[in-house]
């Protein structure tokens, strides 16, 4: 065998045990990650008993074995879930729509005030859900009401007879309320994100429609809307996340118990004096897989849009 037979075998080994390496690395980060997960689901089938006497993440044994918790939980969750999900669909196409359109406002438009602009919707990432409570809690049931009313009996006094209520309190408007207010606290992320992504788009191309004539609208429709569907699968998943997860606002937002939202319903379940585990993890399991199902399905477009692809 000649020497260089002898440095090709040498190296091709040293590959090989970098790729055992980096695949023992990568398996130890999987189970790094999953092993609360497996903790859940096997807390999730045990009986109380059962989850006293045994290790957590151990699978239950034939005698300690049940579905209760699960049927607890989701008998719990489901008008939750619907809820939720009523709310946060809506917020989220809103929020990476706007976000999107603000943005394109923002990168291929010159105008004059929009580097001050962009200084605004990038300090609005920042402030924090805590700031914001007191006003809009008074501006959604105090300020918007009258508005609403003012207006409504101002232009249709003749068919209203001068005499309309906002229904503030009523459910489904709440959860409107709450989806509102999450598409306008997720615009200025939205924004950042397409910004970053229209910035790398060819300004030839766009600059190759005006001269043929295209409006700002006809390019945004025509050219940068198909280019943008990778950045609206991250900004869709994102924001979707972020909505479906929150609690704060649907604390303040909500209080018809009817039109609770899935993470208010997980709180109620895990709250108590004396907690029940297997209902807990169950719940939490069940109120998870809405986002999970959502990153499986477009799992693919996620990264693809995060690639810049």
């Amino acid at each position: 065998m000649s020497i260089r037979d002898g440095d090709f075998i040498d190296e091709l080994r040293s590959t090989e045990n970098s790729r055992i390496g980096l695949y023992a690395l990568l398996l130890a980060g999987i189970v790094f990650y999953l092993f609360p997960v497996e903790t859940a689901v096997m807390t999730m089938f045990k009986t109380e008993s059962a989850f006293a006497r045994t290790l957590p993440f151990a699978p239950p044994g034939a005698d300690g074995f049940t579905l209760e918790a699960l049927s607890t939980a989701w008998n719990t969750l489901r008008p939750g879930l619907l809820n939720s999900l009523l709310m946060a669909i809506p917020a989220t196409i809103m929020s990476a729509l706007l976000g999107s359109l603000t943005a394109y406002g923002l990168t291929t438009i010159s105008w004059r005030g929009q580097v001050g602009v962009v200084v605004l919707i990038i300090a609005g990432i920042f402030i924090p859900y805590q700031a914001v409570l007191v006003p809009l809690a008074q501006f959604w049931f105090q300020v918007f009401p009258g508005l609403v009313e003012g207006f409504v009996n101002t232009l249709f006094g003749f068919i209203t007879g001068g005499s309309w209520q906002y229904p503030s309190r009523n459910g489904y408007v709440q959860l409107l309320q709450l989806s509102v207010t999450h598409a306008a606290y997720g615009i200025p992320i939205c924004t950042l994100l397409f910004r970053s992504y229209y910035q790398s788009i060819s300004e030839e191309m766009i600059e190759a429609a005006r001269l043929d004539g295209a409006s700002a609208f006809s390019i945004y429709r025509n050219i940068i809307l198909p280019l943008s569907l990778p950045m609206f699968a991250v900004t869709l998943i994102y924001q979707f996340t972020q909505v479906y997860n929150d609690l704060l606002f649907a604390l303040v937002l909500i209080n018809e118990p009817a039109s609770q939202v899935a993470t208010q319903r997980l709180a109620a379940l895990t709250g108590g004096v004396i907690q029940s585990f297997n209902t807990t993890m169950a719940g939490a399991i069940v109120a998870a897989l809405p986002t999970l199902l959502v990153y499986i399905v477009f799992g693919e477009q996620f990264a693809k849009g995060v690639a810049g692809e």
